[in-house]
């Protein structure tokens, strides 16, 4: 962890990756307005911090409307033993910034993680500057904070630009406008909702099918025949072997709900591992993008 805290209340603390100012500091702050904040330097010393009981919460980002999955989360999930309790929906806006006294004509190379430099791609590229790519983005705002380079700017947030003292040469600097980063909340213990048939409600899950033909078809055809609508199906390698595909998936039902019963169950059978991460609300960010 990059911060070291002491005589703290753990059930007030919320931990995050990235420097202060990040976009994931900045959900913390929107969902969790009344507690601290901590940030650490890995996405798996955030979730660590929850696991030992530093903290209550993580505020992990998944992933992004313009850029897609942030593909490690899925490695550190199996790493784990965290429940998704909440999920936030954060809009992104991001600000090409300097130090103060540089103009945009100056600009020559623009640093971000490569998830914002891949946001502003064709903007980037309207100014003639090359890409560089750093750890976090509220890191790149305070790096040129820090060191004087003449023609770097770089991508990062409003609250990174006041927190480091920087000039904002540009908002809005993403491509697309309506650019949200969907975020999942990690805790210690489950905490699911009580079932109401007329609530909307995510589940999230990770499998593993049998290595046999067709597999996958049939372990997901029981959601189909259920009417349970699937919103999300990840794959990834487990440990570099090309026959032990894992999935990761969102759903959207309630675990406890009868055809979400008969869904898994048909799951189970052509499956050799299900873990279940969770049951949460729907963010109302859902109907409202619609």
């Amino acid at each position: 962890m990059s911060e070291q805290i002491t005589h703290f209340d753990a059930t007030q603390v919320v931990a995050y990756q990235g420097e202060p100012g990040a976009y994931s500091h900045l959900a913390c702050k929107q969902t969790f307005p009344n507690w601290k904040s901590v940030n650490c330097a890995t996405f798996a010393d955030a979730l660590q911090m929850v696991e030992q009981g530093s903290a209550y919460y993580a505020m992990i980002p998944v992933e992004n409307s313009t850029a897609g999955r942030v593909e490690e989360i899925y490695r550190e999930l199996r790493r784990t033993q965290l429940y998704v309790v909440k999920e936030h929906f954060e809009p992104v806006n991001h600000c090409l910034m300097a130090r103060h006294g540089m103009t945009l004509e100056q600009v020559k190379r623009i640093g971000s993680h490569p998830q914002a430099l891949a946001q502003c791609d064709s903007n980037i590229k309207a100014l003639g500057a090359k890409n560089l790519a750093m750890y976090d983005t509220a890191g790149a705002a305070k790096h040129i904070a820090e060191q004087e380079e003449a023609d770097l700017a770089v991508i990062s947030s409003e609250l990174a630009a006041e927190l480091y003292g920087l000039n904002i040469l540009k908002t809005y600097f993403n491509d697309t406008q309506g650019n949200t980063t969907r975020f999942l909340v990690f805790a210690k213990q489950q905490k699911m909702p009580v079932f109401e048939a007329q609530q909307t409600y995510i589940t999230s899950f990770m499998f593993r099918v049998r290595n046999i033909p067709a597999a996958l078809y049939k372990a997901m055809g029981g959601f189909a025949t259920n009417g349970i609508n699937m919103l999300k199906l990840e794959s990834y390698m487990v440990n570099g072997h090309f026959t032990a595909t894992q999935f990761y998936v969102d759903v959207e039902a309630h675990f406890q709900d009868p055809a979400m019963q008969s869904a898994l169950e048909e799951l189970r059978f052509f499956s050799e591992e299900i873990r279940l991460l969770g049951t949460y609300y729907a963010d109302e960010y859902r109907t409202k993008s619609k």
